[in-house]
């Protein structure tokens, strides 16, 4: 189990399509046994203690393809909906949805909504889904909040700051990304959480999504255990920091 651990975890939940093609199945049979993956893992999460989970399910990008993929992709984002509902609802999982929602099929934003609604008042975990979501268009629409404010005269354009950007991401209310995750063998980011990416530590792994269980995360953890992190600072300045935090009693 890991000893430290991250506030915030992303993970870019590549490789189903690979997966059911080696095994000369449909792309579709994939991302079904992918959503077992998500089951999993949240519930790993959760049980770790991570306070928010955030899962690349759907970009901007995967709107392109074949129609019936994307048929059935939004067929099992509803049903994963339907299906964990009761679960989400015990265990005190927010949930919560970034991205271009508005795309996004009636049969997966109702219950969607729902769930979202119902669950806003937890304390437990919060469960993002990115869904029809993108890097680059997230900044995008966060510019066109802080430019309408101004124009408003409700926000000076010198107060638009680090601060007042982040804060008009969808991410704004979660804690900082502390790890992400890469499935699958790419490394590459993918246009997933650009600017919250800034100080978050990389780890990339050779499992394909579908394979991708909670000992998979916990190795993860280990992992970002195991970093130094500084951000921007050396290790000697870090310890100086460190030892001028008195220390607690107990």
């Amino acid at each position: 189990m890991p000893t430290s651990l991250p506030r915030h975890v992303g993970i870019i939940m590549d490789g189903n399509g690979r997966w059911a093609q080696l095994r000369g199945q449909p792309r579709i049979e994939g991302h079904r046994v992918g959503a077992d993956s998500v089951r999993d893992v949240t519930r790993a999460a959760r049980q770790v203690g991570l306070e928010a989970l955030t899962l690349y399910a759907v970009s901007s990008q995967n709107w392109a393809r074949p129609a019936d993929e994307v048929a059935a992709l939004m067929q099992l984002l509803r049903d994963y909906l339907v299906d964990e509902r009761p679960e989400l609802m015990d265990n005190q999982i927010r949930l919560h949805a970034i991205g271009d929602l508005d795309r996004l099929p009636a049969l997966v934003r109702e219950p969607l909504d729902a769930l979202c609604r119902d669950s806003a008042g937890h304390t437990g975990m919060t469960l993002t889904l990115a869904l029809s979501y993108g890097g680059r268009e997230s900044l995008a629409r966060a510019a066109r909040t802080l430019a309408a404010r101004v124009v408003a005269g409700e926000l000076a354009t010198d107060a638009i700051d680090v601060d007042a950007l982040g804060q008009a991401l969808p991410t704004g209310g979660l804690p900082p990304l502390d790890l992400l995750i890469r499935t699958s063998g790419e490394q590459r980011i993918s246009n997933f959480m650009l600017w919250e990416l800034a100080y978050a530590e990389l780890v990339f792994v050779d499992v394909l999504w579908p394979d991708f269980r909670r000992n998979d995360l916990f190795r993860c953890l280990d992992a970002y255990a195991g970093r130094e992190r500084r951000f921007g600072l050396t290790s000697a300045q870090l310890a100086e920091v460190d030892s001028d935090v008195e220390p607690t009693a107990g």
